[in-house]
C-alpha cells in the first residue's frame, strides 16, 4: 500500500549543515537555478552560538539539466568547498517502515490507521512484535506480523533474526510503537537515526511500569508525551517532537492514561510525518525540523 504519488511532481530534496559564512544560500541556489531548477521550498536557520548554517532545499526535477542519478555527484564539489554535510532524498521514493510494538495497542492502531488512509508515502510490509497479541490488530489491516518471544537467554538469537529481516526487506526506517525492549548497541547503530521511540514525558521523575499513578500521586498539572531518535543511550535521543495538556484535581487516575495515550499517538504520528517528509536535520543529538 503507498500514497498516490502519480499527480505530485517529483522534487529533490537537499538537507544540509556545515560552518555558517557568506555566500551559502547564494551559492547552493545557482547550483539549483543554473541547472534550470525550479525551488519549491527554501528553509534556513543558523545557530550562532555554534557557527552553524543548517538548511533545506527542495526543487523540482522536471526540466532538471541533471539526471537525477548524477546530482550527488555534480553537488559534491560545492558541498566540498564549504564542508557541507549533506543529504539527498527524492519526495517519489517510498520509504519502507517497520513497526514493533509488545501489548499496548494504541499508538499501533493510529498509525496503521493513517497508513490506511494514505496520509503517509510509505510502505510497511510487517509488524513485529515480542507478544501475540496485537496479531489480530495485524489480520484487519492485512499487514503480515511476525512474534519474536524475548526473554534474557535468547534475546541476541532472536535480535539477529529481526536484522535478517530488516536487512531481507530493505527497511527504511523503524517505528516503536510502544515497544517495550531495549535495543541493544549494535541494532541502534545499524538503524542511526532511522528508530523512532515514543513515551511519555515524565521521565526520569516518575519511572516504572506505572508512571502515570505515580504522577496522580504527586498531583502533577501536565502531561507530556515525547518522541525521539534511538540512541545507545536510553530514551536520551535526539527529540522530534513533544507536546502536552493540563490536568487536575478534578482527573483520575483513568484521565492521565487517556490524555497521555491520545498525547503519544498524535506526537508520534507528527514524528513519523517529519521523518518521511525529510524534514529533520540531525547535529550534536539535537534536531532541527523544516516546517
Amino acid at each position: 500500500m503507498k500514497n498516490d504519488q502519480t499527480t505530485k511532481p517529483c522534487s529533490a530534496i537537499l538537507l544540509i549543515s556545515c560552518p555558517d559564512r557568506k555566500g551559502l544560500v547564494a551559492a547552493i541556489t545557482e547550483f539549483i537555478s543554473s541547472n534550470n531548477g525550479n525551488i519549491i521550498h527554501l528553509d534556513q536557520h543558523v545557530d550562532f552560538q555554534q557557527n552553524v548554517f543548517f538548511s533545506r532545499f527542495e526543487w523540482d526535477v522536471e526540466g532538471f539539466r541533471i539526471s537525477r542519478e548524477n546530482i550527488a555527484a555534480a553537488f559534491s564539489p560545492l558541498a566540498e568547498a564549504y564542508n557541507m554535510q549533506w543529504e539527498l532524498s527524492f519526495s517519489d521514493y517510498v520509504p519502507r517502515m517497520a513497526v514493533f510494538v509488545s501489548t499496548q495497542t494504541h499508538c499501533l492502531y493510529d498509525v496503521l490507521s493513517r497508513y490506511r488512509s494514505g496520509e503517509w508515502n510509505a510502505e510497511i510490509p510487517f509488524i513485529i512484535s515480542n507478544h501475540e497479541e496485537a496479531q489480530s490488530i495485524a489480520y484487519k489491516f492485512n499487514i503480515n506480523y511476525h512474534v519474536f518471544p524475548i526473554n534474557p537467554s535468547n534475546r541476541q538469537q532472536q535480535e539477529a533474526k529481526q536484522l535478517n529481516m530488516l536487512r531481507d526487506a530493505n527497511i527504511d526506517l523503524i517505528v516503536l510503537c510502544r515497544y517495550m525492549q531495549i535495543l541493544s548497541e549494535d541494532f541502534v547503530k545499524e538503524f542511526t537515526n532511522r528508530i523512532i521511540n515514543i513515551h511519555h514525558s515524565f521521565l526520569p521523575a516518575f519511572p516504572g511500569a506505572k508512571p502515570y499513578h505515580s504522577a496522580y500521586s504527586r498531583g502533577v498539572k501536565i502531561i507530556g508525551a515525547t518522541s525521539h531518535y534511538v540512541t545507545t543511550e536510553l530514551d536520551a535521543g535526539p527529540i522530534i517532537e513533544q507536546d502536552i495538556i493540563r490536568v487536575s484535581h478534578k482527573n483520575s487516575i483513568q484521565d492521565f492514561i487517556r490524555k497521555g495515550k491520545d498525547l503519544e499517538k498524535i506526537v508520534l504520528a507528527r514524528a513519523i510525518w517529519y521523518h518521511l517528509s525529510n524534514k529533520i536535520l540531525v547535529y550534536n543529538n539535537k534536531t532541527v525540523i523544516f516546517e
